[in-house]
Order: C-alpha cells, then sequence, then structure tokens
C-alpha cells in the first residue's frame, strides 16, 4: 500500500506542525513557503502548557525552549507605574520564547521526520478534489492539502470557507531588543512580564532569552503616530516618561499588524483543511494564537490517522476540536474590550479581573487542555 501524501501551504506554526505530525504518522509531506527563508512574523511568543505539549509530542520542545525563562508573573501598570493587577502563573509551564527559534525547532523536527520544505513556492488556491494550485502554475495534486498560509489565506479565499473576518479596533508593533548588563545580572531563570497602559497604548516588556527582550506596542488603529514604523520614540515617551531609557533601546527594527478574527463556514472543503491564522486567527490578548495553531495542527494530523478516509476525518477532527478555538477567540476577544474604556474603568476592570476565579478560569482554560495526540 503506498504512503499517503500531503501537500502543505505555509511554513508557520501551524504548517510546519502538521508536517512533522502527518509525517510521523506515515505520510510523506512537503511544505511549501512563499518566502525565501523560514521567518515568522512578531518578535516573541508566550507558549503554555497546551502548546508546549504539542512540541514535545513532535519533537520540538527542548530545541524551542532552550534558553528561555519560565513567564511566571504578569504585572499590569498604569501611566504612572502603578501596579493595577499581578497574575501569577502557578501549576503548569509558560514560557516567554524567541518566536524564531519554535520556527527553527519545529522545522528541523520535520526535517529529522522526512519532510521536504520548498523555499520560494507560493500557493495560491486550492481545488477540494486534492490539488494545491501554485503561482507558477503548477498544480500537486494530494490526499489532502493543507492551508496553513496566514490570515490573508489564498487557499481559504479560494475555497469560499471565510464566514466572518473582523478587523478589530487596536493593532501591534512587535520587537526584540538585547538585554542590558544590568537585565542579564538580574535574571533568576524565570521572567516577569510588565504591562503598562496609557491611554490607549500599552507597552508589553518581556524577557524571552538570555540575551533578549520581547517588546509589544499596542495602539488603535486609527493612532498613526503610534503606529509608525520604524517607532516614534518621542511619541511613547511622552505617554511613558517613565520608559524613557527603555524607548530609547528601540531600534529600526518592528513590524506593525492590526489584529483581526476569523472564522470559518467549516475548516475543510473535500480534501483541503485549514489551520493556524487562516481558519481562526484571534487577538493576543490571552497568549492562544500559537497554541491553537499547533494543537490543531497535531489533532488534524491524529484524525487522519484514526480514520481512513479523508473527508470522514476532517469532518470529526473539526466538531471535536472547534467549540474550544472559539472559546479562545471569545475570552481573547473580551479581555481587548477594555482597550478604548476610560483609563479608570479599565483600571477597575483590569483589577477585578486579576482576583475573578471564574475569570482566570475562562481565561486559562485553552492553556491547561491536554492537546489530543499528547
Amino acid at each position: 500500500m503506498s504512503k499517503r501524501h500531503a501537500e502543505i501551504a505555509g511554513a508557520g506554526f501551524a504548517g510546519l506542525t502538521a508536517a512533522c505530525a502527518l509525517a510521523q504518522r506515515g505520510w510523506t509531506v512537503r511544505v511549501h513557503e512563499r518566502a525565501d527563508r523560514l521567518r515568522t512574523t512578531g518578535a516573541g511568543i508566550y507558549i503554555y502548557e497546551n502548546g508546549l505539549r504539542v512540541l514535545e509530542a513532535v519533537g520540538a520542545y527542548a530545541e524551542a525552549v532552550k534558553g528561555a525563562p519560565f513567564a511566571h508573573t504578569r504585572e499590569v501598570r498604569d501611566g504612572r507605574d502603578r501596579l493595577i493587577a499581578v497574575h501569577r502563573w502557578t501549576g503548569s509551564r509558560v514560557f516567554s520564547i524567541v518566536r524564531q527559534n519554535v520556527i527553527n525547532a519545529l522545522a528541523a523536527a520535520a526535517a529529522r521526520s522526512g519532510v521536504e520544505i520548498v523555499m520560494g513556492s507560493a500557493a495560491v488556491g486550492a481545488t477540494p478534489e486534492g490539488e494545491l494550485i501554485l503561482a507558477d502554475g503548477r498544480r500537486q495534486k494530494a490526499d489532502l492539502v493543507v492551508g496553513a498560509d496566514g490570515s490573508n489565506s489564498r487557499l481559504r479565499d479560494s475555497l469560499g470557507l471565510l464566514a466572518k473576518r473582523k478587523f478589530l479596533v487596536d493593532g501591534c508593533t512587535r520587537l526584540l531588543m538585547e538585554k542590558t548588563a544590568a537585565e542579564r545580572a538580574g535574571s533568576d531563570g524565570g521572567a516577569t512580564t510588565v504591562e503598562y497602559w496609557s491611554g490607549t497604548r500599552r507597552v508589553l516588556y518581556t524577557p524571552c532569552s538570555e540575551t533578549e527582550i520581547y517588546i509589544a506596542l499596542t495602539m488603535l488603529d486609527s493612532d498613526e503616530a503610534a503606529k509608525a514604523v520604524p517607532v516614534r520614540r518621542e511619541e511613547w515617551q511622552r505617554a511613558f516618561p517613565h520608559l524613557q531609557k527603555l524607548i530609547d533601546r528601540i531600534g529600526e527594527q518592528g513590524r506593525y499588524d492590526r489584529f483581526d478574527l476569523i472564522r470559518l463556514k467549516r475548516w475543510s472543503a473535500g480534501r483541503v483543511a485549514m489551520i493556524g491564522d487562516a481558519a481562526h486567527a484571534l487577538p493576543p490578548n490571552i497568549g492562544q494564537g500559537g497554541g491553537c495553531a499547533m494543537m490543531n495542527a497535531l489533532s488534524l494530523a491524529v484524525y487522519l490517522y484514526r480514520e481512513s478516509d479523508v473527508a470522514t476525518a476532517l469532518a470529526t477532527w473539526e466538531r471535536a476540536e472547534r467549540p474550544l478555538t472559539e472559546h479562545a477567540q471569545r475570552i481573547s476577544y473580551l479581555l481587548g474590550l477594555p482597550t478604548t474604556w476610560p483609563p479608570a474603568l479599565r483600571a477597575f476592570t483590569l483589577a477585578l479581573a486579576g482576583r475573578s476565579k471564574w475569570l482566570t478560569a475562562q481565561r486559562t482554560r485553552t492553556a491547561l487542555h491536554r492537546p489530543t495526540g499528547t
């Protein structure tokens, strides 16, 4: 009996995880990446227990978390540096990691499993019969096509699967910066993340390796001065005068992205499955974009291993996995609403959220989930 074959569009978290998981279950796999090298948008990422279990399952964990600190505490502070809320992560793992390290670890695990990764190969569409259509006109036939080509997915749109794409009021510029000597000396093997608020602007400070800090600048999409790249340091220093020295260290790097929320009519069409941001993009307020992408990529391979008929497997997969992903989307969206609220009301709500056992349970439900296949 010949091996089943998969063609995957996109070599991000979702595509590479799916490639590993399918290859480890006997598939031949080819991944198409439009860029000329493996790289990721964004700078740092939080990976919680659910995502870490997936990395373990596909053999990428040790390399992905090497040198990454355990992100045990998250503080929320106002524009005057006054403490509003504290969230402590106990009972399970969470690391703040350089995103590129995770991509490299997944790519290495894929290579060990025999996956072929083709760079500079752009996918522009797919057919329900299992054809991946490339920009140069070639059609690659497969038992399964996986669309992991991001929130602007051409595969998804070629199949008419989009039900809703909601662009949110805010967005973010992400970047990495080198730690100072004092920051390196002060590391205790863990990381305290601090989220500073000033009006509708936020600065997220996160140590993410032995040598680097992850900075996320969040603002309204209508705030042209704040979302400019390169970052206008003087704009941010006016909003956060107590962070002047930190903001001075921001260089020319960084990329701005507007947050969006994506839901599909269904996650598959015939022999084509959609995963990651292409299927269920969500704002980063609970740190589960990457986690959901990797969970659904692994579970996709598991259901296809259990059931030989592709259409049946994809229907069962979506029915089982979609509810938790949509829960993560709802909670992440709700936690972003205070962005436009008056500062006093926002501070009160964030403080209340930090003490609420019910909201904490809703916020951490996805992170504490044991993914299918782990």
